[in-house]
Order: structure tokens, then C-alpha cells, then sequence
């Protein structure tokens, strides 16, 4: 079962920024990538339907003999990943935003969180910011329209500029020192983030933490794989291959599936 491949799944691109952090901290793991880009962005869809999706990707997934899945997609995490870890009989890795450690770390007593409907509307999310955010000011912003040019293949165009310039503005009028990134797509749009921003604004995404939980979790469960073969990393996404080709690179393979 070792050599099984860990499963992702995303509402798109986006979680390819956790392949990445997961396949540098763990190069053996065998793996297979799902890009749901048809259904992009989750964030404004019903708690239901984020369910039903989800589950449907666990299940093709599982179809694969996956031995670990990991939901690479906030607003599926704070969505779905209770009723998935209940349903199915497989380690799940989810992903929130990382309001603890700006939370623990800020300064200014102000942090921003950009993230999609879905996750700051959700329970888990709540959860977490009231835990850790007695005596700070959080300024939530929906990202709007981030997700689909980033699937577009516009994460640093004039566009895109635009949007953040808006979206940042109360931030920055609030003196945050601590940006968390509360969506796996937003991690593409850093450039302009950093061109942005005041210097001393530290930007957290949840890429490393999330490989490192996966490692973990793999290691608990005796499942690490150890064979010395050269792993292979699919990718399958739902609509048009080319943008998902340029973030991954020739060297994995990329194809187009219908599900």
C-alpha cells in the first residue's frame, strides 16, 4: 500500500501551489492531482453542493487507490472534510487559513485574511478566528473574481492589479502587518501582493504546513513510500489543459478528464 498514490484535489489550479510544498518535502510519493476547474470557485456555492463535489472527487480518487487524500482547497476543508473524514475510510489532510500564527505574531494588533465566500462564511473558519483573535482587529476580505483569472491564466495581469489594489486598501488603512492568504489559487498572484503591499507585511499561505501534516500523517500510518523508483505525479483537469501545463511544467504529465 506504500507505493499508493496520494490523492489532491482543488476547485482548479490552485492547489498545485500544496503539490508543490508536498512533492519537494516528500519527492518518492506516487500522486494524482485533480483540478476541478469546470465547478471554479467553490467559494460561492452552497454548503451542499461543496459537499456533493467533494465527495465526488474523494471518490474518483479513491477509484485510483489512493491512500491519503488531501483536500488542496479551502472552502472544501471548512465545507466538507468532517462529513468526507465520516464517510470514508482514508486519512483526509484539509486546509484553513493560517490565522494562528498571524494572530500569535502580529505587532500592529491588525491582520488581514483574503479569502473566498465560502471559507470566511463557514463555521470552522469562525471557529478558529474567535480562538485566536480576542484582542486583534481582522480585516476579512472576499476575493472576488481572483479565482477565475487565476484559472485564466491572469495572476499577474493589469486586472488582476486592480482587484487587489481595491481589496488591500482597507488593510493596509488598518496598519496590518500579517496577510494570510485563505485560498490555494492566491498564492500565484504573490507578485503582485509584494509590489503592493508595505514591505513589512508578511504574507502566510499554508503550502509547508500542510506537506508537513501530510508527511506526518503518512509516517503515523506506516504508509511513507520508501522504493527508490522514480515517482509518478498525474494531473487531470475538466476544462481547457494549458494553464495547468504552464504551472506544473513538462516535466509531469497533464490531461484533460471529464468528471
Amino acid at each position: 500500500m506504500n507505493t499508493q498514490p496520494i490523492g489532491i484535489f482543488d476547485s482548479g489550479i490552485g492547489g498545485t501551489s500544496i503539490f508543490k510544498e508536498i512533492h519537494a518535502l516528500l519527492p518518492n510519493e506516487n500522486s494524482i492531482y485533480l483540478a476541478d476547474s469546470k465547478h471554479a470557485p467553490y467559494g460561492n456555492k452552497s454548503k451542499q453542493d461543496i459537499i456533493e463535489l467533494s465527495a465526488k472527487n474523494t471518490e474518483y480518487l479513491l477509484s485510483k487507490n489512493c491512500k491519503l487524500i488531501v483536500v488542496a482547497c479551502n472552502t472544501a476543508t471548512t465545507n466538507a472534510v468532517s462529513h468526507l473524514r465520516s464517510k470514508y475510510n482514508v486519512p483526509f489532510i484539509g486546509i484553513e487559513p493560517a490565522i494562528k500564527p498571524a494572530a500569535l505574531n502580529t505587532e500592529t494588533k491588525a491582520v488581514g485574511i483574503l479569502a473566498t465566500k465560502g471559507t470566511l462564511s463557514s463555521e470552522l473558519f469562525h471557529k478558529t478566528t474567535d480562538l485566536y483573535s480576542n484582542d486583534i482587529n481582522v480585516i476579512e476580505q472576499i476575493g472576488e473574481g481572483i479565482v477565475p483569472l487565476v484559472e485564466e491564466g491572469k495572476a499577474t495581469s493589469n486586472e488582476m492589479k486592480a482587484l487587489l489594489t481595491d481589496y488591500l486598501k482597507p488593510m493596509i488603512d488598518a496598519n496590518i502587518d500579517y496577510l494570510v492568504l485563505g485560498c490555494t489559487h492566491y498564492p500565484y498572484v504573490m507578485p503582485l501582493l509584494l509590489e503592493l503591499l508595505p514591505k513589512h507585511v508578511k504574507i502566510i499561505d499554508s503550502g509547508l504546513a500542510v506537506a508537513k501534516q501530510t508527511k506526518a500523517v503518512l509516517e503515523q500510518n506506516q504508509l511513507l513510500n520508501k522504493t527508490a523508483k522514480t515517482p509518478e505525479n498525474a494531473f487531470y483537469i475538466n476544462t481547457n489543459i494549458t494553464v495547468l501545463k504552464d504551472i506544473v511544467g513538462a516535466n509531469f504529465k497533464v490531461e484533460y478528464l471529464d468528471f
